[in-house]
């Protein structure tokens, strides 16, 4: 397994703690220590002391003190420091590259080449985004008045961010909470810190003023329900499972205040009989093995119009048997171990569940030789009910279930037959049946002839149980903007004629 003098050492970087608070590092006040675990070989690799809700409290307090200066900056002084930010982020590429590897299993290749260049590329197009902040122009809809529009920041931001994109994550909830004026406490995932503090101090810099960005590492028993319902925090964005996202979003109705949730997915990838085959093929094993499957986006469910089904179903498994894993910091490594060995039970029960009404086509096991890890072989279940398990639910694992179909009609409706609506692709040479997939299929996301690519300048989000609101793009500034009319009255007139309507009569 990978050589330790090849990797990022957390034990040296993060030893004055896993807290980042008021632009400095500290140690958590919990007394209850946590040790991340390199999932590729069982061992821990550095061990924190989880934050406590006096450490929450001490964060927000950073950001309440430091959001009237954030705040009252120019776009465009907010605007360059975004761009140095850009730039220390680039700086540090590699370092981020193996934090991420380190506490997640991901491949370095996977790293190296989706997750930083992608967190990179959010922070330049904040950049510039942080300048285009308008509301509508001016004008007189009354007559009688000039009406404007302001967009203002929130407040104080408290979010809630998972351990499958730790990095990118972080990058998605602080990006344009900052550069719309807003500071921000973030809670990691507790498994997968490294990142998001190393993302807090290149913020710091980068010249982002002290309190911008805080990090509380802690359980999201303790302190995420406690920084959710938070009277300071005027906003809450949570990424996670749509179970804890209800509760999540219990708690911040009960103090009234604007909530965004990006939750689960299972995603359809429906093949009709007119798709190029080969693209279909390496497009689904792409698809549902990104980041070992623990994609909320990922293909998870491929619909497959019955003359492609066989075809399809053979050609997917000859090619999962060729994904090689292994070593994650090794370059050749296509797929690294699940989050944890936990994790990797959980999928394993699905798939062991599934032999029981489906056909299990290959995988399905541990990896001769990765037993100290968390790896499991990519697997294709065949003949699965569509009200079955493996259909329904979110397995979050390197696992792809196909099923059949006849009409097109089928495919769409078997597309939209399960709670989640996050993303979903479409597979065809025909114009106007790729149109109405992508017009009917109810998903924040439509893919045509691909899956899983995503572009700063477009949104992301969900339909249905996967949540609302969006990350990324101009339109996350809808998350986090208030909306404010301005109404200024034009006629210099002490008695307007509806005051009438309240007290006196007409005037002449």
């Amino acid at each position: 397994m990978h050589n330790p003098g090849h990797r990022f050492q957390a034990q040296d970087h993060f030893a004055d703690g896993a807290q980042y608070i008021a632009g400095r590092s500290a140690k958590g006040t919990s007394g209850r220590d946590h040790t991340v675990v390199d999932p590729a070989t069982g061992a821990g690799v550095h061990t924190y002391e989880l934050a406590s809700t006096v450490d929450v409290d001490a964060a927000v307090a950073a950001a309440r003190e430091a959001f009237p200066g954030w705040s009252g900056a120019t776009p465009g002084e907010r605007s360059d420091v975004l761009h140095r930010f850009a730039a220390v982020l680039a700086d540090h590429a590699e370092v981020f590259a193996q934090a991420e590897s380190l506490q997640c299993g991901k491949p370095i290749k996977l790293t190296r080449e989706f997750d930083v260049p992608g967190t990179i590329d959010n922070a330049a197009f904040f950049a510039g985004a942080a300048r285009h902040l308008q509301g509508r122009s001016a004008g007189e809809y009354s007559g009688d008045h000039t009406s404007y529009v302001r967009r203002e920041p929130i407040g104080v931001i408290g979010s809630i961010a998972p351990w499958n994109y730790p990095l990118q994550m972080a990058a998605w909830k602080v990006l344009p909470a900052i550069a719309a004026g807003n500071t921000i406490v973030l809670k990691p995932a507790e498994l997968t810190p490294f990142t998001s503090l190393l993302f807090a101090e290149a913020a710091t810099r980068a010249g982002i003023p002290d309190g911008v960005v805080n990090i509380v590492t802690g359980a999201g028993k303790d302190v995420g329900e406690y920084l959710v319902g938070h009277p300071d925090v005027a906003m809450t964005s949570f990424t996670g499972s749509t179970a804890v996202g209800r509760r999540v979003a219990g708690i911040a109705a009960s103090t009234v205040k604007r909530l965004h949730l990006e939750l689960g997915g299972k995603a359809p990838f429906v093949v009709f009989d007119d798709a190029d085959p080969q693209a279909a093929v390496h497009g689904a094993v792409a698809g549902a093995l990104i980041n070992t499957g623990q994609d909320c986006t990922a293909a998870t469910r491929a619909y497959v119009q019955r003359p492609l089904y066989e075809e399809f179903v053979s050609r997917t498994a000859e090619l999962m048997r060729t994904v090689r894993l292994g070593d994650p910091f090794a370059p050749d490594t296509d797929l690294g171990p699940l989050i944890s060995v936990a994790q990797r039970d959980r999928v394993a029960g699905f798939v062991d569940r599934a032999r029981s009404y489906a056909r299990v086509v290959t995988g399905g096991g541990i990896p001769e030789g990765l037993e100290h890890g968390a790896y499991y072989l990519p697997t294709l279940i065949a003949d699965a009910a569509q009200d079955s398990e493996a259909v329904q639910c979110e397995i979050f694992g390197p696992v792809l279930v196909v099923v059949p179909f006849d009409s097109d009609d089928e495919g769409i409706r078997l597309a939209n037959d399960t709670p989640y609506g996050l993303a979903a692709s479409a597979w065809s040479r025909d114009v106007h049946r790729a149109n109405r997939a992508t017009r009917e299929i109810k998903a924040g996301c439509v893919w045509v002839n691909d899956h899983i690519p995503i572009i700063s300048e477009m949104p992301h989000g969900g339909y249905k149980a996967s949540g609302f609101g969006k990350d990324m793009s101009s339109y996350s500034f809808e998350e986090y903007t208030q909306i404010k009319h301005v109404m200024f009255d034009n006629t210099a007139v002490a008695r307007k004629d509806w005051h009438r309507t309240i007290f006196g009569d007409r005037q002449p």
